[in-house]
């Protein structure tokens, strides 16, 4: 019997597992590798750092959509992956062996080797992250009660990209919240987001990325741009304003809290493996493998798909994500019933949303531009849908979301 391995269950991993097993009944054993027992919702998770959803609402056990006559759950970090051996090195268990492997490994936070990024300030790439950062903001604003540290009641967030937006909508959401914890006005919580670009949100056009950023300002939040971040220090943001010199004082912000959203790259495991790649990503086949190996499919964070006549490749999204395990479903059952696989991959957008805030968004679906409350509500059907797509209507209706209405 053949042997498939997928690493990682995110969207995409987790996505191939539930589709493998509906199209190859007894044709293919399955062994589904990943760090936790549980998949949680990448597009939820900076809900979960603003401290405005439980953890339990963006996350599932895995087990109990995997059917175990055909798939194997291991719950382990993987180490390496030896394409030419077709092996897999796990931290504590024997190396897996397989015919077909799909890495879908995600993607870790990017540092771009500044200064002090990695020691003091807090990711946000994984639930676990998340739950630390809310964690730490509500530390901040009880030592507030006790020492009267106006950085107590700072939180700066580095960059203004998707997740930085989306997350400053939330963490001024919890103002209230915070405010209550250390006894004082919601007007004295400060927010600030920067980013070194001069526009941001650029996955949308001028105007909507205008409304977007008004939303922002709207809710007192400090939007700093052209500012390039040269160190951080303990409680201390250092940046530069773009056209200023070497030879001019550095800028400061002062908070005890920091978080780190500027960008991410794919998994370490990518370089580790020998791959070609570029920030932890390869430039896949047109049926999402590796240029040099294909029984390894790529799909997810460590994937990159090119789209015609680009430029740079798709951004990796979750929508983006369930689109390639879907297809690598299809051709990886081609190839073991030895049947014609289908044409290469080709991905269609339906369209980006981005929240700020759980009553405010914008985004794009069709030809269509949304602002506010719709764009609020299409995102929680977005989410709603990947459920279905990755559980089924049981677990929509078990992790769904349903607050459309406010």
């Amino acid at each position: 019997m053949k042997q498939i391995v997928v690493l990682g269950a995110g969207y995409a991993g987790l996505r191939t597992v539930t589709q493998l097993q509906k199209k190859l009944k007894d044709q293919a054993h399955i062994t589904l590798v990943n760090r936790e027992p549980y998949h949680y919702q990448a597009t939820m998770i900076h809900e979960v750092a603003a401290g405005n959803i439980p953890t339990s609402k963006v996350t599932f056990d895995i087990q109990p959509l995997l059917n175990p006559s055909q798939t194997t759950l291991i719950v382990d970090t993987v180490i390496n992956v030896d394409p030419d051996a077709r092996t897999v090195q796990l931290a504590n268990h024997d190396d897996l062996h397989y015919d077909y492997c799909v890495l879908a490994v995600g993607f870790i936070s990017e540092t771009f080797g500044i200064k002090g990024a990695e020691e003091n300030s807090l990711p946000l790439t994984n639930v676990k992250q998340a739950e630390a950062i809310n964690q730490h903001i509500e530390e901040q604003m009880k030592a507030y009660q006790k020492d009267h540290n106006p950085n107590d009641l700072k939180i700066v967030v580095c960059g203004a990209g998707f997740t930085g937006i989306e997350l400053v909508g939330e963490l001024a959401d919890a103002r209230p919240r915070y405010a209550k914890l250390a006894g004082v006005n919601p007007e004295d919580i400060h927010i600030e987001v920067l980013d070194a670009a001069a526009r941001l949100l650029p996955m949308f056009n001028d105007k909507l990325a205008h409304y977007g950023i008004s939303l922002v300002k709207k809710l007192d939040v400090t939007v700093t741009t052209q500012a390039l971040i040269q160190e951080i220090k303990p409680g201390v943001v250092l940046y530069r304003k773009a056209g200023e010199g070497d030879d001019q004082p550095l800028h400061q912000i002062q908070a005890n809290t920091i978080i780190w959203t500027t960008g991410v790259s794919g998994s370490s495991v990518i370089a580790k493996a020998g791959l070609k790649q570029r920030r932890g990503r390869v430039m896949v086949t047109g049926h999402l493998t590796d240029p040099d190996h294909d029984d390894l499919y790529l799909i997810g964070d460590v994937a990159a798909v090119m789209p015609p006549q680009g430029k740079r490749p798709y951004p990796t999204t979750a929508q983006i994500a369930l689109s390639m395990a879907t297809f690598v479903a299809e051709d990886l059952t081609a190839r073991l019933k030895q049947q014609q696989r289908p044409s290469n991959y080709v991905y269609h957008s339906q369209g980006t949303v981005a929240s700020v805030g759980d009553t405010r968004g914008l985004g794009t679906t069709g030809s269509l531009s949304l602002k506010g409350y719709p764009a609020s509500a299409l995102k929680k059907i977005i989410v709603d849908k990947s459920l279905l797509e990755l559980g089924g209507m049981k677990l929509m209706m078990k992790k769904g979301r349903f607050d459309l209405y406010h």
